[in-house]
C-alpha cells in the first residue's frame, strides 16, 4: 500500500517575520517527498515512523475529544492502519527547515479527515484559513507551536502568499528561466536544527524593545519588499533588498546561524556573489541562498553542497 505523494516546501521569505505579521512567500519543493506506506518487512526507520504515528493518532483523538467542532477524523481506520505497521516513507530530511512534519500532517489529513476541504474546491480565503488552523493544531504535536503553513503548502502543492496572519492566498510566481544565470539555492549546513529552541530564543529576544523595533523597521520592511519584488519579477530591486535582509539577519539572528557560517554569510554581503538567509527557523539544516550568477556563487562557496531550487 502506498498513498499519494506530498512534497517538501521552502519558505522563501517570512521566517520569524510571519509570527509578527510580515508578508511571507512559501513554495512547494518537489525534489523531496513523502507518502503513507505499509511494508511486509519494515526497516528500522519505518518502525520508528510507525511508533511516532501511534503517538500522533492518540494526540488527534485527544484533540477531537477536546473540540469536535474543528475537525473529525476516521480514527478507527487510522488506528487500524497504524496497527498494521503504516509509516511515513519520506525523503524529506528532518530538522532541515523544509517541512518534513508538514508533509506528514498533509498526508494524514488527506487520508483520514471526515470532511476534508479538497484542492479541487474553490479555495476561498475562509477555506484556506480554516485549513491553516486545522494544520496548525495537528502540527503542534511535532513542534510545540506551528503556524500551519508547512502542511498547507504541502497539501495544496501551490505557492502561498502570506499577506498577514488572517490574509493568505494561493499565488503564482514568475515562471523559471532554466537558462537564467540567477538562482535561489539551498546550502547544506551539514547539521540538523530544532525548531522549538530557535523559536524560544526569538520569543525571548522579542521582550527587548530594541529587538522589537528592529523587527518592525528593518526585518519586516525588507522581507515585505523582497516578497513584492520576487512576485513582480523585479530582480534588480530584489537583490538590493536581499542584501539588506541578509545583513539584518547576520547582525540580529546570530544564534540561528551555525557559527561556522558567519564568515561565509559576511563574505556574500561583501562580494555580492550571493546573499544568504535563514531557511525556516535556522540552527542547522539548510541555509537559503540567492545569487545573480550561480557559477560565481559556486566558486565562492567551493566545498559546500548546493542545490538549485529556482532559476531566473
Amino acid at each position: 500500500m502506498k498513498g499519494p505523494l506530498f512534497y517538501s516546501k521552502i519558505l522563501l521569505f517570512g521566517e520569524y517575520g510571519i509570527i509578527k505579521d510580515s508578508k511571507g512567500l512559501s513554495i512547494p519543493y518537489n525534489f523531496f517527498k513523502g507518502a503513507l506506506k505499509t511494508d511486509e518487512n519494515p526497516s528500522e526507520s519505518a518502525k520508528n515512523s510507525n511508533q511516532s504515528l501511534h503517538l500522533f493518532a492518540e494526540y488527534l483523538e485527544n484533540l477531537e475529544m477536546e473540540d469536535s467542532q474543528w475537525v473529525s477524523f476516521d480514527l478507527k481506520s487510522l488506528k487500524e492502519d497504524v496497527e498494521k505497521g503504516m509509516y511515513f516513507d519520506s525523503s524529506i530530511p528532518q530538522g532541515y527547515g523544509i517541512g518534513s512534519s508538514g508533509a506528514l500532517v498533509a498526508a494524514i489529513y488527506d487520508k483520514y479527515s471526515n470532511d476534508k476541504i479538497t484542492v479541487l474546491e474553490n479555495l476561498t480565503r475562509e477555506k484556506l484559513l480554516k485549513l491553516k488552523a486545522i494544520f496548525s493544531k495537528m502540527e503542534s504535536f511535532f513542534h510545540g507551536k506551528s503556524s500551519g503553513l508547512d502542511p498547507l503548502n504541502s497539501y495544496l502543492s501551490l505557492p502561498i502568499l502570506i499577506n498577514s496572519k488572517d490574509n493568505i492566498e494561493s499565488t503564482s510566481i514568475p515562471s523559471q528561466n532554466k537558462k537564467g544565470k540567477g538562482a535561489v539555492f539551498l546550502l547544506d549546513s551539514g547539521m540538523t536544527g530544532e525548531t522549538a529552541p530557535m523559536v524560544q530564543i526569538f520569543m525571548e529576544k522579542m521582550k527587548q524593545e530594541g529587538f522589537r523595533s528592529m523587527i518592525k523597521n528593518q526585518f519586516i520592511k525588507h522581507t515585505d519588499a523582497c516578497v513584492e519584488d520576487f512576485l513582480n519579477g523585479n530582480v534588480k530591486s530584489l537583490f538590493g533588498n536581499l542584501k539588506q535582509l541578509s545583513h539584518v539577519v547576520l547582525d540580529n539572528f546570530k544564534p540561528m546561524i551555525p557559527s561556522k557560517f558567519h564568515d561565509l554569510w559576511q563574505k556574500g554581503i561583501e562580494t555580492n556573489d550571493y546573499y544568504l538567509k535563514l531557511c525556516g527557523s535556522g540552527g542547522g539544516g539548510y541555509i537559503l541562498g540567492f545569487t545573480q550568477d550561480f557559477e560565481k556563487a559556486k566558486e565562492s562557496l567551493v566545498g559546500h553542497k548546493l542545490e538549485v531550487v529556482y532559476n531566473f
